[in-house]
């Protein structure tokens, strides 16, 4: 009996020695991930090999783009939805913050869409911007793609576990970030010097890690991992021939330090993974996908190392659900802090949000976007609490207000109206009240102008809000603009040169309609003066005088414009509805009896292809009362916008060549994208112009006008640069059309 249980003793304690053989003890892997900007899309293309031979990682650290691919990876998504992922997103808006022009209000579209440069002006100082962007469409789009992984604070209990490292940019230590806000904490670390502005997290002042530790290698083997997968993005050093600006010598100085701590951390990488990315920088974005196929390439190579690894490893293989899928979210309450200067109900307005509610998480980005669109606020840090006792989250919200107020804007502008003109803009937010603000244009350049604007914004209760604009030019145009038939007959004159002067000053209220249409109505007085050199009367000296009037009257309008770009829109609809009644003349109008005049707009622009849009159009207008003021009829001719009174542009004509009193248009337009804000347009109008057409029935004819232009435009940052030829068979003549930067 003895000898028996010996026996099976020694069997299995055998059996166990030789199960250890066939299992050794499990060593833990560990993933470092070097920050690089852009290059860092290589990261996806090794992560795809990794998941291809089914490699478990235990642990993910990573700096700046290295943390943001590494914390997604870390949250539950595969590298192929990374990949996904990454190739849908236009990062130049991401990373230059660009806000969708939707998300502005009327006002701040007109008071934003004009200036070249913008400056904080503080204490009678100008100062530049402490960032290029704020970086919070980069927290957005984590924040949306961290969010089934929101109720999770300790890093170290994500899918994967993970930490990152930022710069505390007081002190110059590199911190260690495993813990709280997993978005927040990414952005900090990814948070570029002056391409980003430095972010807060407990009290210090975080930038992104690779000024310090972009490669952290040590911080990972302390977590008791035993074999790490390294990816490494950094430059190397260039040549001299790579050499050709003053930024390339400073990257080539940041770069020895990076380089030079890159050659022990090297040594101690047990797979190094560096995908060949010499020829790419770190804004090429638009090269993602060879960068990601770089670097599964760099991977392959290294596919027997590897794949000795696939026996290794005590992490979990994610499910890897499409985690993106959630479209909504249920938020039940709201709660804001860092508001001093704004109430709680202006912050919910602009969000759209009240809580209790469940929302589109696009309308939800939205919202963020009409916040941060006001500039109001230097930032938007939020954080979805899963909520207890119900379904859904509490969103807990940190605000930063601007303390700058008051800027200084420029811009420059030609076109074959206004000739050059340099714009100079002081705006100042908060002037008498909180939600208020007051902007002054001086122009200068051929011709002066100025514009002026105050407006207490309510948001959707009754706005209120002064305008004064003045401006003037000198151009041959049509007589029919001030002389009737009889005086053109006597005189034989179809053009005359003249100098006109309109000074325009409202009163209005102001409201939004279903959130989209804003409401206004008003009062207003102008002054227009028009002399003539071309007209000389006998026993009178000076200009002849066609128009010196004060005109009194009050206004309604309607409009919206969801187009995502004014200039080249590809997407959105535009109405705008005018109804003008005046009601007073003093001065040289003797004339005068009561009119009304009516216009309105409407565009529809659509893509067919990613460099492919067109846009429609159709306008009218016409005028009620007796026409003893010819002076406000319409007039069609040239090409641009933001026209004063009832000048309508119309391609193929020059300016202020076809009037009456009444008009209907039509226009269409092709745009298609060359290459990046690069542009080549094809546009025709057609257009009955008269007096009485609606009454006539002229309106609905075949049109007598008609126009067609060939166009090249540049977006730049003084706005679009732009070269028209256009042709009109009635005219049987050309008429070229030039314009640099954005109309004011």
């Amino acid at each position: 009996m003895k000898r028996t249980l010996l026996i099976l003793t020694l069997l299995f304690s055998a059996a166990l020695s030789a199960q250890d053989l066939e299992q050794p003890n499990p060593k833990k892997i560990g993933l470092v991930l070097s920050g690089g900007g852009a290059k860092g899309f290589a990261h996806i293309g090794v992560l795809k090999v990794i998941d291809s031979l089914g490699i478990k990682v235990d642990y993910i650290a990573g700096t700046s783009m290295g943390a943001i691919v590494g914390s997604l990876y870390a949250s539950g998504y595969s590298g192929k939805q990374l990949d996904s992922i990454f190739n849908s997103v236009n990062f130049d808006n991401v990373i230059n913050d660009i806000i969708p022009r939707s998300s502005r209000t009327l006002y701040e579209r007109d008071n934003t869409e004009k200036y070249a440069i913008v400056l904080p002006f503080d204490r009678f100082k100008l100062k530049l911007p402490s960032s290029l962007s704020r970086g919070q469409n980069v927290f957005n789009l984590l924040s949306k793609l961290t969010l089934h992984v929101s109720e999770i604070h300790d890093f170290d209990k994500l899918p994967i576990p993970f930490f990152c490292v930022a710069t505390n940019v007081e002190t110059g230590n590199a911190v260690i970030l495993d813990s709280g806000n997993l978005a927040l904490s990414v952005t900090a670390s990814g948070a570029f010097p002056t391409l980003f502005q430095p972010v807060e997290i407990d009290g210090a002042l975080l930038i992104d890690g690779g000024v310090i530790n972009n490669y952290p290698i040590e911080e990972l083997r302390a977590k008791g991992i035993d074999i790490i997968i390294g990816v490494d993005v950094q430059d190397g050093l260039a040549t001299r021939k790579d050499m050709t600006s003053a930024p390339d010598v400073l990257l080539q100085i940041n770069n020895f330090r990076t380089i030079k701590d890159m050659i022990p951390k090297r040594e101690k990488t047990d797979i190094y993974i560096n995908p060949d990315i010499k020829g790419f920088t770190v804004i090429d974005f638009s090269q993602g996908r060879k960068i990601i196929e770089s670097g599964a390439k760099a991977a392959l190579d290294k596919l027997d190392e590897l794949e000795t690894l696939t026996k290794y490893g005590s992490g979990v293989i994610s499910e890897k659900m499409d985690l993106r899928s959630k479209d909504s979210i249920r938020i039940n309450s709201i709660n804001i802090k860092g508001n001093d200067r704004y109430t709680k109900a202006y912050i919910m307005g602009k969000l759209k949000l009240k809580g209790n509610e469940t929302v589109d998480y696009d309308l939800f980005d939205r919202g963020v976007n009409n916040l941060i669109a006001t500039n109001n606020f230097n930032s938007f840090i939020y954080a979805f609490k899963r909520s207890k006792g119900e379904e859904g989250y509490d969103l807990e919200a940190n605000l930063k207000e601007s303390k700058i107020s008051t800027f200084i804007k420029f811009g420059l502008h030609y076109d074959d109206v206004y000739k050059s003109a340099a714009l100079l803009n002081l705006t100042k937010k908060r002037l008498l009240f909180k939600n208020d603000f007051a902007s002054l244009d001086i122009i200068l350049g051929d011709n002066v102008r100025y514009n002026f604007e105050y407006l207490i914004d309510k948001g959707f209760y009754w706005s209120i809000g002064i305008r004064s604009r003045y401006n003037q030019f000198q151009k041959s145009i049509n007589a029919e603009l001030f002389l009737d038939d009889s005086q053109i007959a006597g005189t034989g004159i179809n053009k005359i040169d003249v100098k006109l002067r309109d000074q325009t000053n409202q009163f209005y209220i102001q409201t939004l309609f279903r959130k989209d249409f804003a409401i206004s109505l008003g009062a207003e007085h102008k002054r227009l003066n028009v002399k003539s050199e071309t007209i000389t009367i006998a026993d009178q000296t000076g200009d002849f005088v066609f128009e010196n009037t004060d005109y009194f009257s009050v206004f309604g309008s309607l409009k919206l414009d969801t187009y995502d770009n004014p200039y080249y829109p590809s997407s959105g609809l535009y109405f705008s509805g005018y109804f003008h009644t005046y009601l007073l003349a003093s001065g040289f109008n003797t004339n005068f009896t009561e009119f009304s005049i009516a216009k309105a707009e409407a565009g529809y622009a659509f893509s067919v292809s990613n460099r492919l849009s067109f846009n429609f159009k159709t306008s009218g207008g016409f005028k009620v009362g007796e026409d003893n003021t010819q002076s406000l009829n319409f007039a069609l001719g040239g090409y641009g916008n933001k026209f004063i009174n009832n000048f309508i542009p119309f391609l193929g004509y020059d300016y202020i060549s076809l009037i009456g009193d009444s008009y209907v248009k039509g226009y269409v337009g092709m745009d298609y994208k060359l290459f990046q804000k690069h542009h080549l347009t094809l546009e025709a109008n057609i257009a009955n112009v008269d007096n009485n057409i609606f009454e006539t029935g002229e309106w609905f004819t075949l049109p007598d006008y008609r126009g067609y232009a060939l166009g090249y435009g540049i977006e730049s940052f003084l706005g679009p640069i732009q070269v028209k030829y256009s042709y009109a068979p009635e005219l049987k003549e050309s008429t070229w059309y030039f314009n640099l930067g954005f109309w004011f």
